[in-house]
């Protein structure tokens, strides 16, 4: 018994540094990636649009894949190995590869990278992300306190992504394959416990079949969280995805506004983590219908404040206002999924419901709003985004479930209650 509990300790810590590694990675390469689009690459507004549509897009055939064989897979680590080879490789294609390529051949470029970064993060997160979850509720802590450590991760690396950017654009992505190949070391060293292979036995002898799998299209519930993704969470990651930019050219030079962006989003996921901490707290308090509607909130007074913004100030507190918004937004959608559907598709119905219809909705959109930052600049854009997310957040109050089931670990007992 004390050899498992060490184990299931060891492995909480490990899924944490996993975590913390992979946004490590993922911020070294992303967290400035519109701002190295337009001042390095130089590209124009709708040509970023085009690189973040197709990015949503290409990822929209990965995410259903990788979903239904995380299902399948249970607590094997097959995936989790692919992702880790795709994060090391991040740097050399960056450099080598998708950089020189956008200049003399853009659309390959784009469509390359799309698959890549799919692969590595966009369609990665959801299998991680759901993977510890699993392991969350087979051995008993709560997923909110090991993603917790993945703001960290990405607050540490955000912390200095600016400034690396104004020495040298390499540098980051450089770190960012360092990091790849140490999540891909801890991925290696985490081992299954006794207890934790008998739950993955009892997953497997009773996993969806692809015929369950589409029975969630005729589910009603479905598709009102799906409206719910595309009506608020869309919007708000194509509102994020040229943030960098055009808070950078508040600034006297574009440099000064990558350096301060770097630390003030540093700072925000470092509030992030800390929320991310208490966010199961606060979801179990108020139900995950709404912790979600809770965020479409955050996400409005985000956007129209980001609208009426002037100067510094203000608009670097609308950009903290992203630490409470997304920990909730987290923690009440697996809750929210538990509660409402069934478990053994818990991976299936994040990266289909949630990650496949975001992307979705962003690539249908994010030329469009590059067009449209590009016409009528990015505060009257952004008012415009507020208002929709307003509206959507409304009506996602009356169509989501007002089930109270919510999920509760019990560390002592290491199993999953659940209650009404």
């Amino acid at each position: 018994m004390v050899n498992v509990m060490k184990t299931d300790k060891l492995c909480y810590w490990l899924m944490s540094a996993a975590f913390f590694t992979f946004f490590l990675t993922w911020s070294f390469s992303f967290s400035l990636f519109s701002i190295w689009l337009d001042q390095i690459v130089h590209l124009t507004g709708e040509k970023i649009g085009f690189v973040f549509g197709i990015n949503a897009l290409v990822a929209l055939f990965i995410m259903p894949f990788y979903g239904f064989m995380q299902d399948k897979l249970g607590l094997k680590k097959h995936l989790l190995y692919v992702i880790g080879i795709a994060l090391i490789c991040m740097g050399p294609f960056f450099i080598y590869v998708y950089g020189p390529l956008l200049n003399s051949h853009f659309y390959t470029a784009t469509i390359l990278g799309a698959f890549i970064f799919a692969i590595a993060f966009s369609a990665g997160i959801g299998v991680l992300e759901t993977y510890v979850e699993r392991v969350g509720r087979t051995i008993g802590f709560e997923f909110g306190k090991a993603r917790m450590w993945g703001s960290l991760g990405w607050a540490l690396a955000t912390f200095f992504a600016g400034a690396l950017l104004n020495l040298n654009p390499q540098y980051n992505f450089w770190l960012s394959s360092v990091c790849g190949f140490i999540f891909f070391t801890i991925i290696y060293f985490v081992q299954i416990s006794t207890k934790q292979n008998v739950q993955a036995l009892s997953e497997q002898q009773d996993t969806p079949n692809f015929k369950e799998i589409l029975t969630l299209f005729v589910q009603p519930n479905f598709w009102k969280l799906v409206f719910f993704v595309m009506g608020v969470s869309c919007i708000y990651m194509v509102y994020d995805q040229q943030f960098p930019i055009y808070f950078s050219s508040l600034f006297s030079t574009k440099a000064e506004g990558n350096l301060v962006y770097g630390y003030l989003n540093s700072f925000q996921v470092f509030l992030e983590a800390g929320v991310m901490f208490i966010a199961p707290f606060i979801v179990n308090k108020i139900g995950a219908k709404n912790g979600l509607i809770l965020s479409g909130v955050f996400m409005a007074v985000r956007m129209v404040g980001s609208g009426y913004a002037e100067g510094h100030v203000f608009i670097s507190l609308m950009k903290l206002l992203h630490a409470i918004e997304l920990p909730i937004l987290i923690v009440a959608l697996f809750k929210y999924i538990a509660a409402n559907f069934d478990q053994r598709l818990s991976s299936t119905i994040y990266l289909v419901g949630f990650l496949v219809f975001t992307q979705l909705g962003a690539a249908l959109i994010s030329v469009g709003i590059g067009m449209l930052y590009d016409t009528i600049g990015f505060s009257a854009s952004y008012k415009i985004l507020g208002c929709i997310v307003i509206v959507c957040t409304l009506i996602s109050y009356f169509l989501l479930s007002n089930s109270q089931q919510t999920l509760k670990y019990n560390s002592d007992k290491s199993s999953l209650l659940q209650e009404s």
